[in-house]
């Protein structure tokens, strides 16, 4: 019964992870292309806690580090999504709670937000087979 409750909860993860994706879009055809990158970021997370909890039955740890979770999982990503994975993690703090707004809005323009959006949707979809 337990198993079965892991798996539901682990689906559930992997729901929420595709929600946030679509939200990322929805964010950045709006033009908040911050936000975008945000949900970016916490579509992979929860992906991962999917993943976590698949694979350990367990909570998964309440961190926002991909890098942490991944070594946690200990899956290995192919060498250019694991490079985006340091990228994406390192960009989760100041687009999560960025200290000067139109800073940020100039740092996160629609090319660069494109391209992670992008890469965001090719590192989900790989996770996904993993599952």
């Amino acid at each position: 019964m337990a198993n079965d409750n892991s798996l539901k909860l682990a689906k559930e993860w992997l729901r929420q992870s595709d929600y946030d994706i679509e939200t990322a879009e929805f964010m950045f055809d709006g033009g908040k292309y911050f936000y975008a990158v945000f949900m970016c970021h916490l579509s992979i997370e929860k992906a991962l806690k999917g993943m976590y909890k698949h694979i350990f039955k367990d909570v998964p740890p309440k961190t926002h580090n991909l890098i942490y979770l991944i070594e946690k999982i200990k899956i290995d990503i192919p060498g250019e999504l694991y490079d985006f994975v340091f990228i994406l993690n390192r960009v989760s703090v100041p687009t999560r709670y960025p200290d000067d707004l139109k800073k940020i809005m100039k740092d996160y323009n629609k090319q660069k937000v494109k391209e992670i959006l992008k890469k965001s949707k090719d590192l989900l979809k790989w996770l996904k087979t993993k599952f």
